[in-house]
C-alpha cells in the first residue's frame, strides 16, 4: 500500500503535466526541461522516505544506498531543467541566475538549485568532515533546498495541475520534516556544540 501511494503521488502530477494544453506551444527542449523539474520534485519525495527506512523492502541501510542513487537523479534532473530552459531562453535564465528576474519563483528556483548542489557536495565529502558535521550540514542544505523548491513549484502557473502539485509539495514537506524529527538531526548537533 505504501508503494502504491508513493507511485500515485509521484506519477499523477507527471501524468497531469503530460496532458496539459500548455505543452502545445512549447519547444521539445523546453518540455524536457520542464519535466526534468517535475521529476526532480517527485524524487525529492522519495529521498526522506529512503533515508528514514520508511519504505517496505528497503531497510535503512539499503534505503540509504538507494538514497544516494536517487540524489544523483535529483541533481541531474535539476541540471537538465536549467539547461533546457537556458537553451530555449538564455536571457530569462541569466536574469534568474543573477537574481534580476521580476518573478519570485525564479529566485526560489535558483536558491534551491544551489542548496541542492551544496548538499550533494557535502555528500561527496562526508568522510573528510566527520559524520555529525556532515549530517547537520547536509540536513540544513536539504531543508533549504526543499523549502525553496516547494516555493518555486507553487508559484509557477504551468503544466502541473494546482491540486496535484500542492499535494506533492505538501507530501515532500511532511516527509522531509518527519525524517528530520525522527533522526533527531538538529538535537544531536546542538548537543555536541553545547
Amino acid at each position: 500500500m505504501i508503494w502504491g501511494c508513493l507511485a500515485a503521488a509521484v506519477s499523477v502530477p507527471i501524468l497531469i503535466a503530460a496532458r496539459s494544453p500548455l505543452l502545445q506551444w512549447r519547444q521539445p527542449i523546453y518540455i524536457v526541461g520542464g519535466f526534468a523539474g517535475i521529476v526532480s520534485l517527485a524524487a525529492m519525495l522519495c529521498q526522506p522516505l529512503l533515508v528514514g527506512g520508511y519504505l517496505p523492502g528497503l531497510p535503512t541501510r539499503r534505503g540509504r544506498r538507494v538514497h544516494r542513487v536517487v540524489g544523483t537523479v535529483v541533481v541531474l534532473s535539476v541540471v537538465v531543467h536549467v539547461a533546457g530552459l537556458w537553451i530555449t531562453s538564455p536571457p530569462d535564465m541569466i536574469d534568474a541566475l543573477t537574481f534580476s528576474a521580476p518573478t519570485a519563483f525564479s529566485a526560489f528556483g535558483v536558491i534551491s538549485m544551489w542548496m541542492l548542489f551544496a548538499a550533494a557536495g557535502l555528500a561527496l565529502a562526508r568522510r573528510r568532515i566527520g559524520i555529525r558535521s556532515w549530517r547537520a550540514g547536509h540536513a540544513s542544505f536539504v531543508s533549504l533546498a526543499v523549502l525553496t523548491a516547494v516555493a518555486h513549484a507553487m508559484l509557477i502557473e504551468g503544466t502541473m495541475g494546482m491540486v496535484s502539485k500542492a499535494v506533492l509539495c505538501l507530501l515532500v514537506l511532511i516527509a522531509t520534516g518527519k525524517v528530520m524529527a525522527d533522526l533527531k538531526i538538529w538535537r544531536s548537533f546542538r548537543g555536541r556544540n553545547m
